[in-house]
């Protein structure tokens, strides 16, 4: 363990420095819930899917969306002016989809609150629930970077020369039947 023993004896709640950082954020929400200030903060973490880091893990050691995500739930602890901009590309990497859900819900009430939204995304289940949706490529390096289509996942759905469009009709479909 990296602290003294001096330092180690400190306990709240019968856990150490060291204890406390070796807890997972979900653990770390029951324990925190007396104490508002750092409820909050943790619960923003939980909120956005990242409930199985621990509080001392190394930030070196997530992954770029865990990293995304850390910085929106920094974001989500402010208070909310509802003229913010967020930016996040590919969000969802390497979640599992229970967490593409819960952040999914994050963004929503985010708009919701009259914040605006953008995420580059490869996720269908993430392109699908867009209020509106630029579509780039048609393919990568020289032939890609150039707008194949612009509007709501119904209508680029319909366009034959998206490959996002091609992919959305049989997510869309999914979803009627």
């Amino acid at each position: 363990k990296r602290y003294n023993r001096e330092t180690l004896e400190v306990k709240y709640k019968g856990q150490s420095i060291s204890d406390v950082l070796d807890m997972t954020v979900n653990m770390a929400v029951e324990f925190f819930a007396g104490i508002p200030s750092i409820y909050h903060k943790i619960k923003t973490l939980h909120d956005v899917g990242l409930g199985y880091i621990r509080l001392g893990q190394p930030s070196t050691t997530l992954s770029g969306g865990e990293a995304q995500r850390v910085k929106l739930a920094t974001e989500l602890a402010r208070r909310d002016t509802g003229k913010t901009l967020y930016i996040l590309d590919e969000p969802t990497t390497g979640l599992h989809f229970e967490d593409v859900r819960v952040l999914l819900e994050v963004l929503n009430k985010l708009v919701d609150k009259g914040n605006t939204v953008i995420v580059i995304e490869h996720n269908m289940d993430v392109i699908k629930m867009a209020d509106y949706i630029i579509d780039l490529g048609k393919e990568g390096g020289r032939e890609g970077g150039y707008i194949v289509f612009s509007g709501t996942p119904e209508e680029i759905s319909e366009c034959h020369e998206s490959y996002t469009g091609l992919f959305l009709r049989h997510e869309l479909e999914g979803i009627r039947i």
